[in-house]
């Protein structure tokens, strides 16, 4: 561990505990690396469910050909950007 490392505290009833040190143990890694593992798994799982957008193809080209087309800017920019311009 360095120096610039953060720590985690977490309680367990005994049974949680024991089931997870015999999983490190069949991994033969510590159990403190094990529970940092299945951690970080568990997040970069639930980031890539909550953080990834899926389209369908028709959703697809529609996004695609909205970035191709040039951009138009519409009355409310037009006036802000105006007002921006002329101080």
């Amino acid at each position: 561990m360095t120096a610039a490392a953060a720590r985690l505290d977490l309680r367990l009833n005994p049974a949680d505990k024991a089931r997870i040190a015999r999983a490190a143990d069949l991994r033969g890694v510590p159990l403190s690396a094990f529970v940092r593992d299945a951690v970080l798994r568990e997040a970069e799982s639930v980031m890539a469910a909550e953080l990834t957008v899926t389209l369908s193809v028709q959703e697809s080209r529609r996004f695609l050909k909205a970035l191709d087309a040039p951009f138009q800017p519409n009355a409310r920019l037009k006036k802000a950007l105006d007002r921006i311009a002329k101080p």
